[in-house]
């Protein structure tokens, strides 16, 4: 068959269509929520996104946003980059699978046939077609993050690999080698998954270059690939950064040069010691040179330096030592490394740092002090802080504390400290006290760590913060008692055994964060609400009753809006039992079938299970993983090609060759059909613009006048928000402050520029003073306030001068007692702060105010032990603004977060606005005409409407959110007896939030306080309406609940006893409601009715319950 390599190509390439006309169909037309905004903003204004940063996404992101037509364009631009990553990476899976299937079934050209040309064919086409429709990969394919494009590097990878093993005995094969280094370079500059590839390019390579492979030699493979990745990640990627470090600091602390000197010095050495390393092993000169040459660059690229400090010296001293004494020791020919491994190996290694040199656009835009500059890396020591995420702290993964271990005690000069272990140094650009002074770096700190007494090896159960979360997984922690010296006194503390410990890790990490996922792509999915652990939220299923049954329950009793979630998906485990057949039968198909089987199940594995032992993570996650596993189920669906050939071939028996190929194809062709007519609507988000419509929504809350600042804190209520800034222009003059980062000096440093039409914000510190160690966190202590009052009684004058008129007033505090030079002032001298109020200029502002204006404001700071410096650069704004610049907070940030001030808040939308007024004594919190004027006449809703569109659990939390706001702004509007706008509202958020796309929530929407308010407003048929859709929610749940066995009833008790409590409160709202005889509702007669036999099936089931109406 010459026409082999054509067919296979043009069928390749109609797979790539297909791909890309499903994801192109479905692309979400501007940005979503988490890190899509953050990303598309990065890659259209090159600007710098969160840690580690995606500097090669950000240069392709760039290229597609030039074809957009205007800035509302660029996010689908982006999008479509994905769509089409996403469709090249189907296409080197078809070619990948067909390659693999190729070898077993026809390793010579010339047996190719008919038959096994229409097998092949249909292996890689359905393989390529389930990994298309699967739901993970979709989910990334249509949204403009970077997961999408690492999946294309990890097809590219793996069959330049496979294509190398076709062209390894040509003279010049070690170029696809070499383009390998460099795409896995290129990959670090999108997302390090890409590493994990490793193992089985590794092993690829080793079953070629070895006939005669064996288990020994497969182990000792698999070693070297780990040894390999370890270079990469631990070698290459922080030691470039950590050797240019060291030629900083040498050249600018210790010789005296400007900043960076030490760095350019040290590129060029690089590059010199690269090219000269290349030279020499190509031409092969001499044989010294060459070694020395060799040494040198694996030196200057950090690879042997693990660690820090001088041991990391000594390390690599030894290391390159060793490796020294193996180039120039005289052994055997078989045992040396030829000059051409050298010279390849130099050139992978060139190759990846020329990928890898993509971080260059990370410092170089940070330099440029662009309006999005997380971290700042604009040096060598920041960018290293940047690449090694250090913001994200660290996680035990070998040995290491559990959730209850106590921290260790060191006896220090007769006292007790907690005892740590002081890490690397951390090297800031030291603040000029004067303009002639020479640049330097300081230490600003060490990454220290805290030891505990308590340790044990593989910590799965480490974090404190989520003790009650573990416990609950394990349904009870039986534990140990171990001894805990507590300075002197003796105390037992309960920590989990490692029993327990290896429990959480299967029932968890593996089962419920690998496992649910992975048969999510290939058996079925219940719905798309992330669970912690609920029978009813997130789990995998398979379509098949009686199996169903017995995982979760009956599904054909669960509630209706979860049958009719868009997110459930039924495969009827017809993928996996594919792939299963596939796996098996590549398994037991001879030498080259084991062979090949060891290489994709290590491919699955490491993208897979290992990324499940490196992430550790803990339980209630913001939101579900799978994205991180995609590539493992890119490995899966090679099985499920390889399927299709092994069904082929058993029915040859039956059939014939060719017979057998077209049926098993056809046949076979339907799993990915079924697969897409399930996945589609869940998919689908054409139509869609609620990220950028929500995001608007909040900058729309605050006033147009006055440059205001609005304070967020997550990921959704500050991504949405930039991007409609620095992508699409909008409310360019509100300033976007988040407080999770206002805590480092480098975003201090942001928020002090201006930006677009955004002056900088009201801070007027010198930088010294909130530099990164200084002023962390201040002490309040309230019991200095008798000392001070004393002073001022006895010494008015000096205590004026020194502390001002009133040592209590906000403005005072910080300059004469947080930024006091003199030791141990630095604190807060009272929990009850006051600013002196200009009333004019609040009359000016704009606010709502009451008839009489107080003369001071209070913020009390009880309950507060400690103000960090994101709370002090709040109360520095507040104390600058004078109420003429509005302040905003989130609504949706934490009340942790608020300093105190809730009382403080006015509600205009989906914001908060800060004002000096105790609000909740003047027994209001929403200005109802702002808050009317935004809801009503600026708010979009991203067609939500549209119940053709799909919304996701995080979109329709947005929903509930904006829905609650109308029922508020209604109820303001009816205490102040404006009820035809209060009912004007509640219609209008029925229209733009209707319940046929965003149904009625009891608790999450304030559905309840809505029919109330209606029912108020004497729209009985519309409060019944909403009242009828909540007792029925609540009905069919309480049903779905009694239908559990015992054991499972036990776990939903809590959701039962809810929707029990629920059903009844409905029912009495619906009592009180009367028709137009002024006769009760059958509704009503109704629903207590079934209230009542549910309510005694409860009590038949576990006794007497006490619901509401008890």
């Amino acid at each position: 068959m010459k026409q082999y390599n054509k067919i296979n190509n043009l069928v390749g390439w109609f797979a790539f269509l297909v791909a890309a006309f499903t994801y192109c169909m479905t692309i979400e037309p501007t940005a979503s929520f988490w890190d899509c905004p953050e990303f598309i903003t990065t890659g259209y204004k090159l600007e710098v996104g969160h840690p580690p940063g995606a500097p090669f996404f950000m240069l392709t992101a760039n290229l597609f946003s030039q074809f957009a037509s205007d800035p509302s364009q660029v996010a689908v631009m982006v999008n479509i980059m994905s769509a089409l990553m996403s469709a090249a990476c189907i296409l080197f899976l078809f070619w990948s699978i067909t390659h693999l299937t190729k070898k077993l079934i026809c390793p010579e050209e010339k047996e190719m046939t008919t038959g096994k040309l229409i097998a092949i064919m249909g292996a890689g086409l359905v393989g390529a077609l389930a990994y298309t429709w699967s739901d993970t990969f979709w989910f990334s394919a249509v949204e403009g993050e970077v997961y999408a494009y690492s999946s294309l590097f990890t097809a590219v990878v793996f069959w330049l690999i496979l294509k190398w093993e076709n062209r390894a005995h040509e003279a010049h094969s070690d170029r696809w080698l070499i383009l390998i280094a460099y795409l896995t370079g290129l990959s670090i500059g999108v997302h390090l998954l890409n590493l994990l590839c490793i193992p089985a390019i590794v092993l690829v390579y080793y079953y070629k270059k070895n006939p005669n492979a064996n288990l020994k030699g497969s182990l000792m493979a698999l070693v070297g690939s780990m040894i390999l990745i370890a270079v990469v990640l631990y070698g290459i990627v922080p030691g470039i950064v950590k050797i240019g470090g060291w030629f900083e600091l040498l050249f600018v602390n210790s010789l005296g040069f400007s900043f960076n000197t030490g760095l350019i010095i040290y590129i060029i050495l690089l590059a010199a010691s690269l090219i000269w390393g290349v030279y020499e092993s190509y031409t092969v000169r001499s044989r010294k040179r060459m070694n020395i040459s060799f040494l040198t660059t694996v030196g200057l690229l950090g690879i042997p330096f693990y660690g820090h400090g001088w041991s990391s010296v000594l390390i690599g001293i030894i290391v390159l030592a060793v490796l020294a004494l193996y180039l120039f020791a005289k052994l055997p020919e078989k045992y040396q490394v030829s000059a051409r491994t050298l010279n390849t190996s130099l050139l992978c290694m060139m190759m990846m740092v020329v990928g890898y040199s993509s971080y260059a656009v990370i410092v170089i835009r940070s330099s440029a002090n662009t309006p999005m500059d997380q971290n700042s890396p604009e040096d060598i020591f920041t960018l290293g802080e940047y690449l090694g995420r250090e913001q994200y702290g660290t996680r035990p993964l070998f040995y290491g504390q559990t959730y209850a271990s106590k921290m260790a005690l060191e006896e220090v000069d007769g006292g007790c400290v907690y005892a740590m272990t002081e890490g690397a140094p951390v090297y800031q650009r030291k603040e000029k006290e004067r303009p002639d002074e020479k640049d330097s770096y300081e230490i600003v700190r060490h990454k220290s760590e805290y030891k505990y007494a308590q340790n044990m090896i593989f910590p799965r159960m480490y974090s404190s913060d989520h003790a009650a979360a573990y416990e609950s997984w394990l349904g009870g922690v039986e534990g140990r008692q171990v001894p805990y010296d507590q300075c002197g006194e003796m105390l037992m503390v309960k920590i989990p055994t490692q029993w327990d410990n290896i429990k959480f890790f299967f029932i968890y990490q593996l089962n419920y964060m690998y496992w649910r996922y992975f048969m999510w792509n290939f058996a079925g999915r219940q719905n798309d609400i992330q669970g912690q652990g609920e029978i009813e939220h997130g789990n995998w299923i398979t379509g098949i009753s009686f199996i169903d049954k017995m995982l979760v329950g009956d599904q054909t009793l669960l509630p209706s809006d979860l049958k009719n979630n868009k997110g459930h998906n039924v495969f009827y485990c017809l993928p996996l039992i594919l792939g299963l057949i596939g796996l098996f039968w590549q398994a037991y198909r001879g030498e080259r079938g084991i062979q090949q089987f060891w290489i994709v199940f290590f491919l699955f594995f490491m993208t897979g299970l290992a990324i499940v032992l490196y992430l550790n993570q803990t339980p209630q996650q913001p939101r579900e993983r799978d994205y991180a596993y995609a590539a493992s189920f890119y490995a899966f669906a090679i099985w499920i090609g390889l399927g299709v050939a092994a069904i082929a071939e058993w029915l040859k028996k039956k059939l014939g060759e060719k017979p057998s190929a077209i049926l098993a194809s056809v046949v076979c062709l339907l799993v990915p059909l079924q697969m897409v007519s399930q996945t589609w609507d869940d998919h689908d988000r054409s139509g869609r613009y609620t990220c950028r419509d929500f995001g608007q929504n909040y900058l729309n809350s605050v006033q147009t006048d006055g440059k205001p600042i609005i304070f967020t804190n997550g990921d959704n209520d500050t991504f949405p928000l930039w991007y409609n800034q620095e992508t699409e222009g909008f409310r360019t003059d509100v300033r976007v402050c988040n407080l999770s980062y206002l805590q480092t000096d480098w975003y201090i440093d942001q928020m002090r520029r201006p930006a677009y039409d955004s002056p900088s914000v009201p801070i007027d510190w010198e930088r010294i003073d909130y530099v990164q160690g200084h002023n962390e966190a201040v002490y309040v202590r309230p019991d200095a306030m008798e000392t001070i009052n004393n002073y001022y009684k006895q010494y008015p004058e000096e205590a004026k001068k020194e502390f001002g008129d009133n040592p209590y007033e906000l403005k005072n505090i910080l300059k004469y007692w947080v930024r006091s030079l003199k030791e141990g002032l630095q604190m807060i001298p009272t929990d009850s702060i006051v600013i002196k109020l200009d009333k004019e200029a609040i009359k000016r502002s704009g606010m709502l105010t009451p008839d009489s204006i107080p003369d001071y404001m209070h913020i009390s700071l009880k309950g507060k032990r400690v103000l960090y410096k994101s709370e002090l650069m709040m109360l520095e704004m507040l104390a600058n603004t004078n109420w003429e610049r509005p302040m905003y907070m989130a609504i949706t940030v934490g009340q942790e977060n608020h300093l105190n001030l809730t009382n403080n808040f006015l509600q205009e939308g989906l914001a908060y606005r800060i004002t000096p007024f105790d609000n909740a004594k003047l027994g209001r919190r929403i200005d109802s005409e702002k808050m009317y004027d935004n809801l009503m006449h600026k708010f979009k809703f991203g067609g939500i409407d549209n119940p053709d569109i799909y919304l996701d659990e995080t979109v329709l939390r947005m929903c509930d959110t904006h829905r609650r706001m109308f029922v508020q702004l209604a109820s303001q509007l009816i205490k102040e007896g404006k009820n035809d706008k209060a009912l004007e509202v509640l219609d209008y958020c029925e229209k733009v939030i209707p319940s046929t796309t965003v149904r009625h929530d009891y608790i999450y929407s304030s559905s309840k306080e809505m029919a109330d308010d209606y029912a108020k407003l004497g729209e009985t048929g519309k409060a019944e309406n909403i009242l009828c859709q909540l007792a029925q929610n609540s009905v069919e749940y309480a049903a779905w609940y009694m239908s559990l066995d015992d054991i499972r009833l036990a776990s939903s008790y809590e959701e039962c006893i809810r929707h029990y409590t629920i059903l009844d409160d409905v029912c009495k709202a619906l009592e009180k409601l009367k028709d137009e005889n002024g006769k009760p509702l059958e509704s009503a007669t109704s629903y207590r009715h079934q209230f009542d036999q549910l309510y005694g099936l409860l009590e038949n089931r576990i006794g007497k319950a006490n619901p509401a109406h008890e």
